[in-house]
Parts: structure tokens; C-alpha cells; sequence
């Protein structure tokens, strides 16, 4: 049995913005995606933890940066959901900004994991985190979630495909198949962001 580094996070605060985060030290990784890729189901099930993020069934209750716990040290970050949250423009706009912020300006991070539905892989918004973690020269993993809902030829080519793209353009992404539900890929999922807050 595989020990889980991340089964001891705990909640540690809610900041509207980068400047009310804890201090810029140690290290961390942030959490994006579509407001109903999964994203708080994601980070449950790496820390085996069903409740830790708050997880609803209207997309988009993330609306915070809400920051977790690992150690004195580490800490993963889950930043608001794009897309689906129905909310006014400027708070879109002023989620955008924070989220900007925060990837541009803090020491700590290490990575960002980058949670797509992998029935409806490289959205626009998918495209245009992957385009700025080269931009900025920030890691990337890709979870390619919801695969207990493809078959395996079918998870297989979306996998191939993401990642065919991700080479082409340039994408400092590794990616992977992932199931909260059926718990697939969670493995790989922990050994990858290990090795990104260890790096």
C-alpha cells in the first residue's frame, strides 16, 4: 500500500486575493479548471479526504483562493472555477485578476494542476492556462477527469490527443487519465505533485 503524503491537509483560510495568502514561502501547487470539471472532487480523493474542498452540484461554489494545509511548508491552493459560475461579470473579472496575480507574482508555486472533464478536453480556458504556464515557464499536470465515464480506447485517445497537442504547442504540461469516483490514476496523480513540491 502506497503511503498518501497528502492524507494529512487540512483547511487552513480563504483569501479573496493573493495579498491575504499566507506568507510566500515553502512551497506550493494551485488547482485550476472549469467551474464543473471536478476540480474539489479531484483534490478530495488525492487527499482522501471527502470532505476537504466543498464540493456542489451548481458549478462554480469555489470563489476564493482556499488554501490547504500539507505541512509548516506545503500547501495546495484551489483557486475559483472558470466558466459556469453564475455570478456578475465584474466579480468574473476580478476572480481572473487574483487568479493572474497570484500565478505571476508567487515564489512558492511549483506547479499548477490543471483539471479538465476528459469527455470535453482544451477548452479555451484549458488553452489559455497551458498557454501562460509556458509564458511564465511554470509547470503544468493535466487530470483528465470523469474517465470512469469513457471507455478505455476511448480514455486512451484523449489522453493521446492532449498530449500530442500539449508537445505541439509548446505546453510544459505532463498529462494523465483521473476518476475521483473510481479512483483511477490517484497513484500517479500524488507521486506527480510530490515531485513537483519536492522540485
Amino acid at each position: 500500500m502506497t503511503v498518501n503524503p497528502f492524507r494529512h491537509a487540512s483547511f487552513l483560510l480563504s483569501a479573496p486575493d493573493p495579498r491575504r495568502l499566507p506568507a510566500d514561502a515553502g512551497a506550493e501547487i494551485a488547482f485550476a479548471g472549469r467551474s464543473n470539471a471536478g476540480k474539489s472532487s479531484a483534490l478530495n480523493a488525492i487527499c482522501d479526504q471527502t470532505g476537504l474542498a466543498r464540493t456542489s452540484k451548481t458549478p462554480g461554489r469555489t470563489q476564493l483562493l482556499n488554501v490547504f494545509a500539507l505541512d509548516e511548508a506545503r500547501r495546495l491552493v484551489d483557486l475559483p472555477g472558470y466558466g459556469y459560475a453564475k455570478v456578475p461579470e465584474a466579480v468574473r473579472e476580478r476572480w481572473a485578476h487574483a487568479i493572474d496575480d497570484y500565478l505571476r507574482g508567487r515564489e512558492s508555486l511549483r506547479g499548477v494542476v490543471l483539471i479538465m472533464d476528459s469527455r470535453h478536453p482544451l477548452k479555451d480556458f484549458d488553452r489559455q492556462m497551458l498557454a501562460f504556464c509556458r509564458d511564465i515557464d511554470l509547470a503544468c499536470h493535466v487530470l483528465l477527469t470523469k474517465a470512469d465515464k469513457l471507455s478505455r480506447s476511448e480514455g486512451a485517445r484523449t489522453l493521446a490527443v492532449v498530449r500530442k497537442e500539449c508537445a505541439a504547442q509548446g505546453w510544459p504540461a505532463t498529462a494523465q487519465l483521473f476518476s475521483s469516483l473510481a479512483k483511477t490514476g490517484l497513484d500517479e496523480a500524488r507521486a506527480t505533485l510530490a515531485g513537483l513540491l519536492a522540485g
